[in-house]
């Protein structure tokens, strides 16, 4: 963990990010990232790892010691020490995906065959595989893949008899937001692939707009931090950390 330091590069920062593609960007502490969805069925296969690549997001404990089964605005994503390391404080989404996982491009054969040599950029893949090439960016592989936290998509029960889950087409639209704070430096890895249950006729991916940018000093009154006294815990060992 490494404390908030002064900004130099120039801030705001944005960036566009196709759909069926990955990006990375490394998130000072004291920084915000802000991802709107470029479309319906928007999907963001996102992965948090602490900067010193010792720690990474764990989210069955962050769902655990926040009783809930998705993400949602305020909660705090925590790793696998139990440190805070993003807090997820602002989403026009009441529902963020923690249980569906990676797509592979398995889950595309539906659509036909696709090779960079046919369709070059427009390469149909999983977003198992595009987050495998960007974690190589980075000295990381396949024992470094943990469960995503799926940004602006829902997958929800669809049969209690049966205990199935299903895509929810209608989640979120074109211009919806999510902000992350980054409360220790982190590296932010994600894929704009489709989600694993999206069962749509045509492949279609939804494109993302990021923008980093300063975040405002916060105290104990700030939302995440009195969310539930799991989510100050993990925000105060982050905080000891990093002094």
């Amino acid at each position: 963990m490494t404390a908030p330091r002064t900004a130099t590069a120039v801030l705001p920062y944005e960036h566009e990010i196709p759909g069926g593609a990955a990006w990375s960007v490394p998130l000072r502490a004291g920084r915000t990232l802000t991802l709107t969805a470029g479309g319906p069925r928007a999907c963001v296969s996102t992965l948090v790892f602490a900067a010193d690549r010792l720690d990474r997001m764990n989210l069955p404990d962050t769902l655990k010691a926040q009783m809930s089964a998705r993400i949602t605005a305020p909660m705090v994503l925590m790793s696998d020490r139990g440190a805070a390391l993003a807090s997820v404080v602002d989403s026009t989404v009441p529902w963020h995906d923690a249980l569906g996982g990676l797509s592979r491009d398995t889950d595309l054969v539906r659509f036909g065959p696709s090779d960079y040599q046919q369709d070059r950029n427009d390469w149909r893949r999983g977003a198992r595989e595009m987050l495998l090439l960007e974690l190589a960016k980075h000295g990381l592989g396949e024992a470094d893949l943990h469960g995503p936290v799926n940004f602006f998509a829902k997958a929800a029960p669809t049969d209690d008899r049966l205990c199935s889950v299903g895509f929810v087409a209608d989640n979120a639209a074109a211009g919806d937001t999510v902000t992350l704070r980054a409360e220790q430096d982190l590296l932010i890895v994600l894929a704009t692939a489709a989600h694993p249950l999206d069962d749509a006729g045509t492949y279609a991916p939804a494109p993302i707009s990021a923008r980093v940018a300063l975040a405002p000093e916060w105290g104990e009154d700030d939302p995440s931090y009195r969310f539930r006294p799991e989510s100050a815990r993990a925000l105060d060992t982050t905080r000891k950390a990093c002094a």
